[in-house]
């Protein structure tokens, strides 16, 4: 017992220094069994100390609530690389053709795309997020289609079951999807729980799917997985991405765009 409480104190520091960590790092680290990690982590993630994710674990921050939400504030978010994320939200834009049926997911950098849609492109947007409406709602030749729910202040998302069934029941020609945290190792994450399945759905009912994020996401971790690099088509970011991620993203095959 004294072995077991003496790694997870390990564990712990090491999670404190990285906020996040994969199985196969602990394990290395400590010198021990994936498997020994993996019922750790279960102990850990039982006193809400960490979130088990794909492939590891990040520690869970002192502001997480019991209903899901993170610190993540969009308005705050909205302040930081606000002309990186304008450029980002453009090319995006500049990516959809008449007669596109598009899914915009929540965030600060997709509330640029929606913002640059022309007002006379014929196109359907599906969107769960009242910043992302309000952004298209005037738009003359644009169909809307809007999954509801219950409402998240701090990012002005929606979601529900109900909602997630809808955007399962429709095709998109195209999603942009954001994100908060961009890992080789644990994959595409965001800040609130809540965000995760229809983030997800949005991703399966897509055939072509642009992850849309500023260079500062890139080598970040959050505590909740939704999909992984190699599920998108394209990268939308800033020229800040390093030349490490620009060859990750060129060995997984995707394709970049860089603004």
């Amino acid at each position: 017992m004294e072995k077991r409480e003496k790694r997870l104190e390990k564990i712990i520091r090491i999670l404190k220094m990285n906020n996040a960590s994969t199985v196969q790092e602990l394990a290395g680290e400590l010198d021990v069994s994936h498997m020994t990690i993996r019922r750790d982590l279960e102990v850990l993630s039982g006193q809400n100390m960490v979130r088990i994710i794909h492939g590891g674990a990040v520690l869970i921050p002192e502001s997480f609530e019991d209903k899901g939400e993170s610190s993540y504030s969009l308005l705050t978010a909205g302040a930081v690389k606000t002309e990186e994320k304008r450029r980002i939200g453009k090319k995006a834009a500049g990516l959809i053709g008449e007669g596109d049926i598009i899914i915009i997911d929540s965030g600060s950098t997709t509330e640029y795309l929606a913002r640059f849609l022309p007002d006379d492109l014929n196109l359907t947007v599906l969107c769960f997020a009242m910043n992302i409406l309000k952004e298209i709602a005037g738009k003359r030749d644009i169909k809307i289609i809007f999954s509801g729910g219950v409402f998240h202040e701090n990012t002005l998302m929606f979601e529900s079951p109900e909602g997630i069934a809808l955007i399962k029941r429709n095709r998109a020609t195209k999603a942009f999807i954001s994100a908060s945290g961009v890992s080789e190792k644990l994959g595409v994450t965001c800040s609130n729980t809540y965000e995760r399945e229809t983030k997800r759905a949005a991703i399966s009912s897509s055939l072509k799917r642009y992850l849309v994020v500023d260079s500062s996401k890139f080598g970040k971790v959050q505590s909740d997985h939704f999909a992984e690099l190699e599920d998108f088509h394209y990268v939308i970011t800033d020229s800040g991405i390093s030349g490490e991620y620009k060859g990750i993203l060129k060995e997984l095959g995707l394709g970049l765009y860089i603004v």
